[in-house]
Order: structure tokens, then C-alpha cells, then sequence
């Protein structure tokens, strides 16, 4: 998301400074890339002194780094937004409002009781308190899972997907292939990010991202071979009870528990008023999964590892 967002602020012709522990990034004359700890807030203020925005695309590297990685991030980034002045844009997921059984909005209460949920729900009550009391400016943009180009996480549509799918190589995935599911483009992550950014009607709320209409973990698949011009390879499910016994030899797996509920039933957010107010749409599906398998098809060509 990061990366994403750089390029199209860079591409608007706004300077970007990007930062990341390694101090990597897009090679763009418009983006300057510093190294530095997100959870060090005294780097982090100098880093932003002069910043109009400062967008969180931060994540742990795992499920189980959540409970001790994110707390220090937030509360880092949250202290450089204020000490700057800079509007503050968190990127986050639907996992505060735990599970449910209607489509989401942006109203709806942050029920989550598991401790992954329950920890983005206390990240943006802080921010959200801290906007309240005109410390700060925060806005969040909340996504559903990923699917796109630059995406490689091993998430439901990532790494363990998209490459098996060119390969003609059959799908292994979280609960039921068949259940519907709000998958969110990345650059249209991006593209709400930079909105988010620069109009004030968007501060001191959440917003969803805008995303297509929901669909199976079958159908997600089926539209990326469509997209390849392949065969649709076979989608089965993992029994429930073989994830629980790795997740007890592999921590993040184990993490996976959880939020197995987002994939037993329908998942589905509702994106009508972002739409509403800033008129921004999700892309196609059918555009969408295109420029998703030709970038994984540019990363095979080049010799780039992309199977999981």
C-alpha cells in the first residue's frame, strides 16, 4: 500500500518521502526513501517536520508480532502526526468489527472480541480520541482482503494464489470456496489513500475503501484464469481441523483461527459512501484482474521467484 500510494502522489507531481526499516522503495526522482524504525517515535517526528500527510501503511510481519509490534507503531506514528501537524491516514482491515451477519458500514460498532480485532479497534479509538480533542487530524481507510499488482503477501489472493493459478495448479484455501467475500484492489487502496489525504471531509472518520461486488473465493480464481486466458484450475477447501494442528507447531497458522469466521460465512462491506461523497469506484473486476496477472506474469519473465 505504501509503495502504491508513493507512486501515484510522485506521479501527481507531489514529493514523497518514503520510509521503511530497510529504507527501500520505488525507484521515482519524485520519492525519497529513508530507513528508520516505525515504532521509534523521536525518528519518526524528524522524519515528518515538514509533512502535509503522513499515510501508516505499516504492518507487523506477522499475526503474532500484532500484540507486541503494533501498540509502539501506532502510538509512534500517532505522536509524529501530532508533533508535525500532519494529517495522519491509517491503512486498516474490517477485524474490529468481529463477526458479523449483514454487510458492514462504516457505522457499525467495533464488536470484535478476538485480540487481533480488538487491537485495530483501540488503534483508532486512541487516533479518533486524539481528533476529537484537536490534537490531531486522523482519518482510517478500511479494506477488505487484498488482491492486485505489487501484492505478494501469501494472503487468500497473493502468493498462494495468483502464481498457482498461471501454473494451472490446484488452490488450497481458508474455509468454505463457495461462501461470498469483499476483496479490495490494491490501487484503489491507493487511490482512496491519496483522497483521504487532502480533503477535510474525510478526517475524523473511517471510510471504506471502494471495492467490487463481493465474491466466492471460486469466482476470484475463475477471474484471474479468465484474466490469464487458462483453464479455471480446481479450488478445495483446508479442513479446519488440519489448520488448527500446524497452527499449533506454526505460530501465524495458529493466528489464522480467528478470523477463520471472515471465510464461513458471507464477508461483505459496504463501500456506498465513499463512493457517495468523493465519487471514486472500485475498478473492474475484469480490469483489476488483468493488471494483477500481468505484473505476476512480469515478475516470471524477469526471472523473479513468485510461486509460494
Amino acid at each position: 500500500m505504501g509503495r502504491a500510494t508513493a507512486v501515484r502522489l510522485a506521479e501527481e507531481g507531489q514529493p514523497v518521502r518514503l520510509i521503511s526499516r530497510r529504507g527501500l522503495g520505488p525507484d521515482h526522482p519524485g520519492i525519497e526513501t529513508r530507513a528508520a524504525n516505525a515504532s521509534d517515535a523521536s525518528a519518526l517526528t524528524r522524519l515528518c517536520t515538514e509533512a502535509s500527510v503522513l499515510y501508516n501503511c505499516a504492518n507487523p510481519s506477522s499475526y503474532a508480532r500484532w500484540a507486541s509490534q503494533w501498540p509502539p507503531m501506532a502510538a509512534a506514528m500517532l505522536h509524529a502526526a501530532m508533533s508535525s501537524g500532519a494529517v495522519l491516514v491509517t491503512v486498516s482491515n474490517l477485524y474490529g468489527y468481529g463477526p458479523v451477519r449483514r454487510p458492514m458500514t462504516e457505522n457499525a460498532p467495533l464488536a470484535a472480541t478476538g485480540k487481533k480485532g480488538a487491537l485495530r479497534a483501540t488503534m483508532w479509538n486512541d487516533a479518533l480520541e486524539a481528533h476529537r480533542a484537536g490534537r490531531v487530524r486522523v482519518t482510517e481507510a478500511r479494506a477488505s482482503d487484498y488482491f492486485g499488482p505489487g501484492f505478494t503477501d501469501m494472503g487468500h489472493m497473493g502468493s498462494r494464489v495468483v502464481p498457482r493459478v498461471l501454473a494451472g495448479q490446484k488452490i488450497r484455501t481458508i474455509g468454505d470456496v463457495d461462501v461470498i467475500h469483499t476483496w479490495t484492489y490494491v490501487e484503489d487502496v491507493a487511490r482512496a489513500l491519496v483522497v483521504l489525504g487532502r480533503d477535510e471531509r474525510a478526517w475524523g472518520r473511517a471510510w471504506h475503501v471502494p471495492s467490487g461486488p463481493a465474491r466466492t473465493q471460486r469466482q476470484m480464481v475463475g477471474a484471474l484464469a479468465d484474466a490469464a486466458g487458462v483453464p479455471a484450475p480446481p479450488v478445495v477447501s483446508i479442513p479446519p481441523w488440519l489448520l488448527r494442528a500446524v497452527g499449533t507447531v506454526v505460530p501465524t497458522v495458529g493466528e489464522l483461527e480467528e478470523v477463520r469466521y471472515q471465510f464461513d460465512r458471507p464477508f461483505v462491506m459496504d463501500s456506498s459512501d465513499f463512493s457517495a461523497t468523493f465519487g471514486l469506484a472500485a475498478t473492474p473486476l475484469d480490469e483489476a484482474a488483468r493488471d494483477t496477472v500481468r505484473w505476476w506474469r512480469s515478475r516470471t519473465e524477469t526471472g523473479v521467484t513468485v510461486a509460494g
